[in-house]
């Protein structure tokens, strides 16, 4: 389950990073028109063009989540120690961040032309809630890691 778990939160790290690259184009003022109608662009292309190629992200976030519950469940009956249950929270909050918020966040920005005040303050919202979800599938990662280093 490791090697799926670690599958799952590393593509999710890629979708993380393609993410970030646009992302990061509203970090200062004033932000460029054109940087943010690119950033809409990409929205647009990944949350709503690119169907049915997006659902791939939901379906790895799933495996994911499914693979780190099964983990929990071998704790105790196989040499799985305790703390990789550490991984469940680092990955359901981003998770869940995501489909709450960050995902009908990028459409809605997807979905604009203009780059006013309002779609400024909704890039900068995906930003900060991409910076906190790779932090806490990164977390996914380096449990992971420590799981195999100790197999």
């Amino acid at each position: 389950m490791e090697v799926l778990t670690a599958a799952g939160a590393g593509f999710l790290l890629a979708v993380l990073w393609f993410d970030l690259m646009f992302d990061v184009q509203v970090r200062r003022d004033p932000v460029d028109p054109a940087a943010l109608c690119g950033i809409a662009a990409y929205y647009r292309r990944v949350t709503t063009d690119a169907r049915p190629m997006n659902r791939a992200v939901a379906f790895a976030m799933l495996v994911t989540l499914v693979s780190i519950v099964v983990q929990i469940v071998t704790i105790g009956t196989a040499d799985t120690p305790w703390w990789s249950a550490l991984a469940l929270p680092l990955a359901l909050g981003p998770i869940v961040l995501t489909g709450v918020r960050t995902v009908p966040s990028a459409v809605r920005l997807g979905q604009t032309t203009a780059a006013g005040p309002e779609e400024v303050a909704l890039a900068r919202r995906i930003l900060a809630d991409h910076l906190l979800c790779i932090a806490g599938i990164a977390g996914v990662v380096v449990v992971q890691i420590l799981l195999a280093a100790t197999a």
